[in-house]
């Protein structure tokens, strides 16, 4: 190989695509105490009284809000958690989850 050689290989390179994200969604209903949806909120999601609250009254006044944004195992987990805190209590609570467009 002689100095005037060049070396003219590609390079290829693998761009990462992002996770598809999903929204999970706090179904309103009549039954379950309002109090009760702030505590699941604020347990589950970490939000603040007054977040929780905002959260629970657009939820009900509009018949469902998005809680948060997840990749998809933890917005399923998340769901699941919350919908499970209002089945053990007897509540009729529900999550749910669609993808984010």
């Amino acid at each position: 190989m002689s100095d005037t050689d060049t070396n003219t290989g590609t390079v290829t390179r693998t761009k990462t695509k992002r996770p598809r994200m999903y929204k999970v969604m706090l179904e309103n209903d009549d039954f379950t105490p309002r109090e009760f949806v702030i505590k699941v909120l604020k347990a589950v999601f970490r939000m603040t009284d007054e977040e929780a609250s905002h959260k629970m009254m657009t939820a009900h006044q509009q018949g469902s809000c998005v809680i948060s944004i997840y990749t998809r195992d933890v917005a399923e987990s998340k769901a699941r958690e919350a919908t499970d805190m209002g089945k053990e209590a007897g509540h009729p609570l529900m999550f749910t989850i669609e993808p984010e467009r």
